[in-house]
């Protein structure tokens, strides 16, 4: 495999070629007005393009989607690369993502904002990812890195772990060789099993699957310590900067945080539902992933999510040569205690 470029010359070329298409949304975009008030009513004409697959089949299966007062139109798609273009082209006004995808969209220029934060209750019991590791890679702790060939996937989570679990190592991305990959689909698990590469973070059931298919060939995976587990609902800020729009996003807002704690209190029905009829995985990898998801967290309070961060800011600047910024920027505080009201809120309702 051809070795991967350094990850500052990929972001300078990501710059370099997203330049004119983000000058457009830029300018479309208008001034911020995130601080402005938020309509207290919502028209039912709103419409909000939303891509959360997930939420939209909670809701299904909660029976609150009629609920919903304004019009949602569905997105089949979540996640940072996706989503950012959706934003650019001005087809989706919410997405579903880690906190890596603002940050990148931040240096290519396009305008986004944070309303919604969600993290993992027990999280180091129950992360997102482990590290997985090839058959033959003699790799037994995070030390063994040294030397070796690491999926790396620029502006996505997946990537901004494989950068702290080397720095948690004592290495650097100079110590390793890392290997540029899509974090999609299987590419990671069918990367390590030919040996493509010699670690990967795997996550969900690609993990059981792995291990499952490899196990005997001496394929396995090793807890990286590290909290790995931020969610987030994205938007761009031209669609918090409409008003309609931006109140037709809290009321989604509350209607996510709903279903979330409803994912949480139906664990069957959500494997059926979602994993099986939706998703196609089997009635035991479905239980395998609810198990190791654990709870939700929805906090109220987001200093910490904020100082969480600046930390990957800082630590992406650093390793991609980006200036930093004031993480504070891509969070819209108007929307701070929605979510985590409308469970309280909720629960006390039940």
């Amino acid at each position: 495999m051809r070795k991967a470029m350094p990850a500052a010359l990929v972001t300078a070329l990501a710059v370099h070629l997203l330049a004119g298409c983000a000058e457009n949304r830029t300018a479309g975009a208008g001034t911020d007005t995130t601080g402005a008030e938020i309509p207290e009513k919502v028209s039912a004409g709103t419409v909000i393009a939303v891509g959360s697959p997930e939420t939209k089949v909670a809701l299904q299966l909660s029976g609150q989607i009629d609920e919903l007062p304004f019009k949602v139109k569905w997105v089949q798609m979540s996640g940072g690369p996706q989503c950012s273009e959706a934003f650019r082209a001005g087809e989706l006004d919410v997405c579903s993502a880690a906190e890596v995808p603002s940050i990148h969209a931040r240096w290519t220029g396009l305008p986004t904002k944070l309303v919604a934060a969600e993290f993992r209750k027990d999280p180091h019991r129950n992360p997102i990812y482990e590290l997985g590791i090839a058959p033959g890679a003699d790799i037994d702790t995070l030390e063994d890195l040294r030397g070796k060939k690491i999926a790396y996937s620029p502006g996505q989570a997946q990537g901004a772990l494989v950068l702290r679990i080397l720095a948690r190592a004592g290495l650097t991305e100079k110590d390793v060789e890392l290997v540029e990959l899509p974090s999609t689909g299987d590419v990671y698990p069918t990367a390590l099993g030919s040996r493509q590469v010699d670690a990967a973070p795997l996550g969900g059931v690609n993990i059981k699957r792995f291990t499952t298919k490899y196990g005997k060939e001496g394929g396995k995976t090793i807890k990286h310590g590290l909290r790995d587990d931020p969610a987030h609902l994205w938007v761009p800020t031209e669609s918090v900067n409409d008003p309609q729009k931006a109140a037709a996003i809290r009321e989604f807002v509350k209607f996510w945080a709903r279903a979330q704690v409803w994912i949480d209190e139906h664990p069957k029905e959500w494997v059926e539902g979602y994993y099986v009829k939706d998703q196609g995985l089997s009635r035991e990898d479905g239980e395998y992933l609810v198990r190791i998801n654990g709870t939700s967290d929805i906090p109220a309070d987001w200093d910490p999510v904020v100082e969480r961060h600046q930390k990957t800011v800082d630590l992406l600047a650093e390793k991609t040569g980006n200036e930093p910024f004031d993480a504070e920027t891509l969070f819209d505080r108007r929307y701070e205690t929605v979510a985590a009201d409308a469970v309280a809120d909720g629960r006390k309702g039940s």
